[in-house]
């Protein structure tokens, strides 16, 4: 009984093997990869070769470029006055001012001004205070060449110099100094209104 169920088995598994391999011999072709035309031409395709090779090769130059300006920004901005709001940094300038007053002999806390911090380009703001002190003229000579070498990014927007009166034996003058500082951009307050 064991040899007619092995010999059935092998004509099934033959018959199995017959189909499979019919199936393969006649339907093979529609499987098959299929060659494309190429869409352009050999001297279009070499040009653009050309041209991403002239890429490549200015690449390195131009990552040159951008670390040497990157370089160059870090250097510049090191000068803005970092600060949490636009309060503290115009406080910065008054202890600036302050500072560099006593280091010249003078006491230049007077009346304080403050004016709101206000955009210098899309990156940065700008924020004053103005200062009125008295003092003689070589000290005021001195306080601005020193104002002048501080890192931060500082100008002085007006200054308005009027003389003592005459009995003064040393020659005071009065200052009234408005100075100004760049600060990063996020200090500028944001205009809200109907228009916007």
């Amino acid at each position: 009984m064991s040899g007619k169920v092995d010999r059935r088995l092998l004509m099934v598994l033959a018959s199995l093997a017959a189909s499979v391999a019919l199936k393969y011999i006649f339907f093979a072709g529609d499987g098959a990869p299929k060659v494309v035309a190429a869409t352009t031409s050999i001297p279009l395709a070499e040009k653009r070769l050309q041209r991403l090779r002239e890429q490549a090769a200015s690449l390195p130059a131009k990552q040159a470029l951008l670390k040497q300006v990157n370089a160059e920004l870090a250097t510049r901005e090191k000068g803005i006055i970092q600060a949490d709001t636009g309060p503290q940094a115009q406080a910065h300038l008054l202890d600036t001012i302050h500072r560099i007053a006593a280091e010249n002999g003078f006491d230049a806390r007077g009346a304080d001004q403050f004016t709101e911090a206000k955009p210098l380009g899309d990156a940065y703001g700008v924020v004053s205070v103005t200062e009125t002190f008295t003092c003689a003229i070589e000290q005021l000579v001195n306080f601005l060449a020193m104002l002048d070498s501080q890192p931060e990014i500082l100008s002085t927007n007006d200054i308005h110099i009027s003389g003592g009166n005459g009995m003064d034996k040393q020659k005071k003058i009065q200052v009234r100094l408005s100075l100004s500082g760049v600060v990063p951009r996020k200090l500028v307050p944001v205009k809200k209104g109907p228009n916007l």
